[in-house]
């Protein structure tokens, strides 16, 4: 049972971080074409532009520590996974619903990486408190 929980974490992770990627390329394209079709004041734009890079990169370090973490069966960087997760939450709902301009493909982009989010924090607590006990 254990190694089945392990397993899905993993497959978590890794739909995740796909889904990370074409997320943050997704909302870069929605960036660029509300830049161009509405007013988009040029601090905001450059706001949300500097919050998507950081997304990024909390993206590609949680993938990080929650797959090492996962395959190696430690709790550290498991629990480091869980902390980057919390935060890149709040990222997905800043760009949910903060953003300057949300439009219906932000919405669905944002809510669909929350719900993975979501999953994979349930599974990484999970995992933490077997890899403790």
């Amino acid at each position: 049972m254990a190694a089945a929980r392990r397993v899905l974490l993993q497959v978590l992770l890794c739909l995740g971080g796909t889904y990370a990627a074409l997320y943050v390329l997704a909302t870069l394209l929605l960036i660029a074409y509300k830049s161009q079709a509405f007013s988009y004041p040029q601090d905001r734009l450059l706001l949300d532009l500097t919050l998507l890079l950081l997304t990024a990169a909390l993206e590609a370090a949680r993938w990080h520590c929650g797959t090492k973490g996962n395959l190696t069966e430690t709790e550290l960087p498991l629990a480091a996974s869980l902390v980057l997760t919390v935060v890149s939450s709040l990222l997905s709902v800043y760009f949910l619903l903060w953003q300057t301009l949300v439009l219906w493909a932000d919405s669905v982009l944002s809510a669909t990486l929350l719900v993975l989010h979501g999953l994979e924090a349930i599974l990484q607590v999970v995992a933490i408190a077997a890899f403790i006990s």
